[in-house]
């Protein structure tokens, strides 16, 4: 489909200079990921484990206690299924109970709690019901009480947040039906008029947008006299004139989710609703993310946690072959699988949510990795579930119920967990987004030698610079404490968790090496290596894991609930991600992503059409991408604010 005349036109290379403005370009505060990236492994950021004050401990057990009985006695997750919503009452039970302001501080209403005690309710009321967690996340991880927490005006916390902590639902508003994970083409404008901004576009995949009312809408102002003009953010009034929920989507999971299409025709937004000055959208969003991020691998350990009791109990009580099926090797390793990345995923997401919390380390690295971790381990332990149940495991829970078995809800849990993949940036976005971060001190000190705009003075410039940098660098990524036998030896207690550590040790140096070999042969044409840059970044996010669980079983010890039992789970964690890690540096450089590309060309050039012959294809008609050009809604208003 041809862009329509509205939307900007824009260059590879500008749309990459778009992204990159919106980095944040400083490294002001330390970073274990980034350093793990570099080929150093400072053990000593995580470890001991950081914990949080006895306060917080308090005031987060003691709402963990109240939303439990919430969970158990108000949710009814079937119902929500069934009739693919949340019911009214249950959101207004949320509000009641204080959900709605989890992470906002208590001098505006809300609860205060720690990222860390915010990330364990979304994994409990997840549990309950993914739809409900997903509401709870997108509202207050994305939605207005983030960004106004960080960028916000004191007028404008004090106007939004109490509003947020009690009664008022948030959607955050960026995607539209032609732009995803490119932000340069977004076509949404906000135009200067007086004291006013006025809004036009169409957003697509609105989380909570249908019931929302209060909106975070990202718009593009023109450049003007006394306008700087950019991607900007906005709080939006929901009930404004000129906005229109045009469609509730409808998913294969999360069937509660109020998620919808929303128009905004000559909408007014009065200046003061601004938040940050012009053109700092994208780096709003940004930033917002880095812990934001962290909700959504919360809900993944709660699926896990899940995914665990019903296998064990199911695994126990089917019996095949004269034994339950748990005791047959080839379900006992998934159930083994399930187990072991439940537990390193929890170390994972408490671990960068309690560095969160302490703001001394730089977490955007953690974060991301554990958003692309947690998404995809999840849904592989859920399709380990299903592949356990059997035949149960395909039947809805509906179905088991009404022929008189347990209502297990596995394939749900397999279809609510998909979408984790592609919220909040594709698992392929975040390889690229991460990669960029992981390669920022190579292309600092280095990254005029592959730009093909820039001066040979430059380059000479750079390449002296380079040679200072890596004359110093490249020396230590030869040998390090991963040698030495008897490094990390407070980690030996019964279970002997030393060697983990000293493999990650070798392997930070190994990536690093790799990188820069890559960095070296590649140059300029680095960044199309996507399949390299993928496996790079899923083996720094298994090292990651492996140091999570290492310290978290350590951590377990030394307070005496469950330390044998953890270092247990750590040691097979490691020993399974170790094999992962092994083939991911073997396809660093034996992989067929060179004949990949070769193949995709003449797929696109229509040479292999006649292998899709003998099949019908049931797609109905339609545009592939819906027409989103501004102007007045042209269908019913669906928006329902809850009250």
């Amino acid at each position: 489909m041809s862009a329509t005349p509205h939307r900007p036109t824009v260059t590879e290379r500008e749309a990459r200079q778009v992204a990159e403005a919106a980095r944040e370009q400083d490294w002001r505060k330390p970073s274990f990921a980034k350093e793990l990236f570099l080929g150093r492994f400072r053990l000593d950021l995580i470890h001991p484990h950081p914990l949080p004050p006895d306060e917080a401990v308090q005031r987060g057990e003691e709402f963990l206690a109240k939303l439990r009985d919430f969970c158990e006695t108000k949710i009814d997750s079937a119902r929500i299924e069934r009739e693919a919503r949340i019911p009214d009452e249950v959101v207004d039970g949320l509000k009641e109970l204080g959900a709605l302001g989890m992470k906002i501080d208590t001098k505006y209403g809300g609860l205060g709690l720690t990222q860390v005690y915010y990330n364990k309710a979304l994994a409990l009321v997840g549990s309950a019901s993914p739809a409900i967690g997903a509401l709870l996340s997108a509202h207050q991880s994305i939605g207005v009480p983030q960004p106004l927490k960080i960028f916000g005006t004191k007028e404008q916390k004090d106007t939004f947040l109490p509003r947020c902590a009690r009664t008022d639902i948030s959607a955050f508003l960026l995607t539209e039906p032609d732009v995803g994970s490119d932000p340069a083409r977004l076509a949404t404008s906000a135009v200067p008029d007086g004291d006013d901004y006025v809004l036009d576009g169409v957003k697509l995949w609105t989380t909570n947008g249908v019931v929302a009312d209060l909106l975070v809408v990202m718009a593009r102002v023109p450049k003007s006299e006394g306008h700087k003009g950019g991607i900007t953010a906005f709080v939006v009034e929901a009930g404004s004139d000129g906005i229109t929920v045009e469609h509730r989507n409808a998913f294969m999971g999360l069937r509660g989710l109020e998620n919808g299409v929303t128009r905004f025709h000559q909408v007014r937004v009065p200046a003061a609703n601004r938040i940050g000055p012009e053109g700092a959208g994208l780096k709003i969003a940004l930033t917002t993310l880095n812990t934001g991020r962290l909700s959504l691998p919360a809900m993944c350990v709660g699926a896990g946690k899940w995914c665990l009791k019903i296998a064990r109990e199911w695994s126990a009580a089917r019996e095949q072959w004269g034994k339950p099926v748990a005791f047959h090797e080839a379900v006992g390793a998934k159930i083994s699988f399930i187990a072991a990345t439940t537990f390193a995923l929890e170390a994972v997401v408490d671990l960068s949510s309690q560095m969160a919390d302490e703001d001394r380390n730089d977490i955007r690295i953690e974060a991301a990795l554990a958003k692309l971790y947690g998404s995809e381990m999840a849904c592989l332990m859920a399709d380990e579930l299903v592949q356990i149940r059997g035949g149960r495991g395909f039947e809805t829970a509906a179905s088991l119920k009404a022929r008189g078995e347990r209502a297990v809800p596995a394939e749900q849990i397999l279809r609510d967990l998909r979408i984790n993949r592609i919220f909040e940036g594709s698992t392929e976005i975040m390889h690229l987004l991460i990669a960029r971060e992981a390669v920022d001190a190579h292309l600092s000190v280095a990254g005029d030698l592959i730009d093909p705009d820039k001066s040979l003075s430059d380059k000479a410039k750079a390449g002296a610079n380079a040679g200072v940098f890596y004359a110093k660098w490249l020396p230590k990524l030869v040998a390090g404490p991963g040698q030495l036998p008897r490094s990390y030896s407070e980690f030996q207690h019964g279970v002997d968790l030393s060697p983990h550590l000293r493999y990650v040790e070798r392997s930070a140096r190994k990536l690093a090496r790799s990188t820069f070999y890559a960095m070296s042969r590649w140059q300029g044409r680095m960044e199309t290596k996507q399949g390299f840059l993928g496996r790079i970044v899923d083996i720094g996010a298994e090292l990651f894991a492996m140091s999570a669980a290492c310290v978290r079983a350590e951590l377990m010890r030394t307070e005496g609930e469950h330390g044998r039992e953890a270092y247990q789970l750590a040691d097979a964690f490691c020993r399974q991600s170790r094999v992962r890690v092994d083939e991911l540096f073997g396809r660093l450089w034996t992989n067929t992503d060179e004949l990949d590309r070769r193949v995709v060309k003449n797929v696109m050039s229509g040479t292999y059409t006649w292998l899709e012959e003998g099949v019908v294809d049931p797609s109905g008609d339609g545009p592939w991408i819906a027409d989103a050009t501004p102007g007045p809604a042209q269908r019913e208003n669906v928006r329902r604010p809850i009250r």
